[in-house]
């Protein structure tokens, strides 16, 4: 669990998330904003996948 709170990918997505959710709140309601949560969602997705990826590769190489 550590490994994906501390991974710089992860904390960037978060962050992002928190950009995505002040727009929500303040911006228009039409279909850009379902797009920023779907762009979010993929990089989140990403983001978690390359820190599984990457401590399955650690783990092979040991």
């Amino acid at each position: 669990m550590r490994k994906y709170l501390f991974s710089g990918a992860v904390l960037s997505s978060i962050f992002g998330g928190i950009a995505v959710i002040r727009s929500t709140i303040a911006g228009p309601r039409d279909w850009r904003l379902i797009l920023m949560w779907i762009s979010w969602a993929a990089s989140l997705a990403i983001a978690i996948g390359t820190v599984a990826d990457e401590s399955k590769r650690a783990e092979l190489t040991e």
